[in-house]
C-alpha cells in the first residue's frame, strides 16, 4: 500500500486528487494538510510514503516544507504538484530533495505513474519540465526568467510577499528578524529591477512564477 499525504491550501484541489487516488488500487490517502507547517508535523508523526506538495500556501510554503521534511523525515518522498512550472522552481525543489515534479495540468494517469515511480525509488519530472531544464542547461540561457537569479530563501520570501504577507509576519514564520526579511526583500527588488511589492507580483505573474488566483 502506498500511503499519500495531500498538501494544498485549496480544499477543492485536495478533494479532486483524493477522488482520483481513492480509485487506484494500492493507493491510500492517509492525510491532508493546507499549509507547510501541518505537512511537516504530519510527516514527523505518521511518515507517509509520498507527499504531493503544493508550492504556494499560506504560512510556510512548499519550498521550506519540502526542505524540512527531507531533513527530518528522509524516508518520506516528495512530489511537487504546482502551477509554478517555470524554472528555477523545478531545479530548486529537486536540489533540496524532492523526488518528483508535476504541474497541476498533469493528467490523472501521469500523477499515478509519477507516484509509483517515486515510490519505487526513481525520480520523476514531467516531460515538458525536464525538456525545459535540459534546454536551459545545454544553451546556458538563464536570462529569460529573471527569477533565476534569486536564491532559495529569496524565492521563498517572494512567494510570501506576492500573497500579501507583511515583513513582520514573514519574519515570525521563518524565525528571522524583520530587518533580515527586508534585506532579502530589497535585494530581490534590486536583482529583479522592480520598485515594490506590486511590481514584484506583476513580474511573478508574467513569468508564471505564481498563479493569478494567489496574488490577491
Amino acid at each position: 500500500m502506498i500511503n499519500v499525504l495531500l498538501v494544498d491550501d485549496h480544499e477543492l484541489v485536495r478533494t479532486g486528487i483524493r477522488r482520483i487516488l481513492d480509485d487506484v488500487r494500492g493507493f491510500k490517502v492517509v492525510g491532508e494538510a493546507k499549509d507547510g507547517e501541518a505537512a511537516v508535523q504530519f510527516c514527523r508523526q505518521h511518515t507517509p510514503n509520498i507527499v504531493l506538495m503544493d508550492m504556494n500556501m499560506p504560512g510556510m510554503g512548499g519550498l521550506e516544507a519540502t526542505k524540512k521534511i527531507c531533513r527530518y523525515c528522509p524516508d518520506v518522498k516528495i512530489i511537487v504538484l504546482t502551477v509554478n512550472c517555470e524554472d528555477p522552481f523545478p531545479s530548486k525543489v529537486m536540489q533540496i530533495g524532492a523526488h518528483g515534479f508535476l504541474t497541476k495540468g498533469a493528467g490523472s494517469d501521469e500523477m499515478v505513474r509519477a507516484i509509483r515511480s517515486v515510490h519505487a525509488g526513481q525520480r520523476y519530472i514531467a516531460p515538458e519540465i525536464a525538456q525545459q531544464i535540459a534546454l536551459a542547461q545545454v544553451t546556458g540561457r538563464t536570462d529569460e526568467n529573471p527569477f533565476q537569479s534569486l536564491s532559495e530563501r529569496e524565492l521563498q520570501i517572494m512567494l510570501m510577499i506576492t500573497k500579501g504577507e507583511k515583513a513582520q509576519d514573514i519574519a515570525e514564520r521563518l524565525n528571522l528578524s524583520s530587518k533580515t526579511v527586508n534585506s532579502y526583500r530589497y535585494r530581490m527588488f534590486e536583482k529583479l529591477n522592480v520598485g515594490g511589492d506590486v511590481e514584484l507580483t506583476h513580474l511573478a505573474i508574467r513569468h508564471k512564477m505564481i498563479d493569478i488566483d494567489v496574488s490577491y
